[in-house]
């Protein structure tokens, strides 16, 4: 145990904390983690000095330093990666919300602002709250997309950061990331802004990219990917300036309309689920979730805001007395 604690760490060197540890038999999750990395068999060559790589392998490592803050992480996940099972989760999401937006365009002859056409909205995928008990609906609104610019938004966003994540971290950690996302905001709406429709996939989408802006903050001195801070400032003003949209369309829409404009809790609620379930799902490479404290009060606060939101949304319509406008 003692060589597989010194393999694990870079510089060949065990410090006192850790000895103490050994000796104690005192087993935490970062030295169980040291343990497992010391059995790993890596090639100690960097990764930046390895040539004649072919083109995905090079993909590979470019995923690596992008998503990895430690660096046996990365060469672990860059000597061991194959390409079976492929990232296919964020790749037919996306696919699948072109086509249903294409075909609304065809169908409606419209590419812009598709939510002021009636039909758009009588959609049995769009969350709408005179509809609320079609449980389906709390999940298929990802697919409708307000026009072109929200679908060319999401679509670009999910592919340059859901691929690389559901290439390092498994399609079971992050197609569970994106749909708690995707509830996350229908529900919060449903909550917050109890008049309103929603349409999208911005839950499911802020939720990959604050899990992977906290990600590279919490790891910034590990993170090698280049131009870091102009990347997330860019990112930043990118997550803003739709949220802006959002809200500008919701409360100040360009044309008159027969009811509320969809709302934009969705990308806030998508957000702070990325903050507090993806960030630990990201930090947990390799690491069983299911044996982590935290893991199981996130999973006990998600399920309790779950439940309320049931409650919430059988119950106090009514009581509250909200003048929902009718249903398309």
């Amino acid at each position: 145990m003692l060589l597989a604690l010194v393999q694990s760490n870079e510089d060949g060197q065990v410090c006192y904390q850790e000895l103490i540890e050994l000796m104690s038999s005192k087993r935490s999750s970062s030295f169980r983690r040291a343990i497992a990395n010391g059995r790993r068999t890596l090639q100690r060559e960097i990764l930046l000095d390895e040539t004649g790589l072919g083109l995905y392998k090079r993909f590979v490592r470019y995923v690596a330093y992008e998503i990895l803050p430690c660096e046996t992480d990365r060469r672990w996940y860059f000597h061991q990666n194959r390409l079976c099972p492929p990232p296919v989760f964020i790749a037919i999401v996306t696919i699948v919300q072109i086509i249903v937006f294409m075909c609304y365009g065809i169908m409606l002859n419209k590419w812009v602002l598709q939510t002021y056409q009636p039909d758009f909205m009588k959609s049995p995928l769009v969350y709408h709250p005179g509809h609320r008990a079609q449980v389906w609906r709390f999940f298929s609104y990802m697919f409708m997309h307000v026009g072109l610019e929200q679908l060319g938004f999401n679509a670009l966003l999910q592919l340059m950061i859901g691929v690389p994540l559901e290439m390092v971290h498994g399609i079971l950690r992050i197609s569970l990331l994106y749909m708690a996302g995707v509830l996350a905001g229908s529900l919060t709406v449903s909550i917050t802004d109890m008049r309103a429709p929603v349409v999208g996939g911005s839950g499911g989408v802020y939720a990959l990219c604050s899990a992977h802006l906290a990600n590279v903050v919490m790891n910034w001195a590990g993170m090698r990917c280049p131009y870091k801070l102009l990347r997330m400032i860019l990112a930043l003003v990118c997550m803003s300036s739709e949220v802006g949209r959002a809200v500008w369309l919701r409360f100040s829409p360009p044309l008159p309309s027969s009811g509320p404009q969809p709302s934009f809790m969705a990308h806030l609620s998508g957000a702070v689920v990325g903050i507090s379930m993806g960030l630990l799902i990201l930090r947990s490479y390799e690491e069983s979730l299911q044996k982590q404290c935290s893991w199981w009060v996130i999973v006990f606060s998600f399920i309790t805001f779950l439940l309320f939101a049931i409650f919430w949304n059988i119950f106090a319509y009514e009581l509250l007395g909200v003048q929902i406008p009718p249903p398309p």
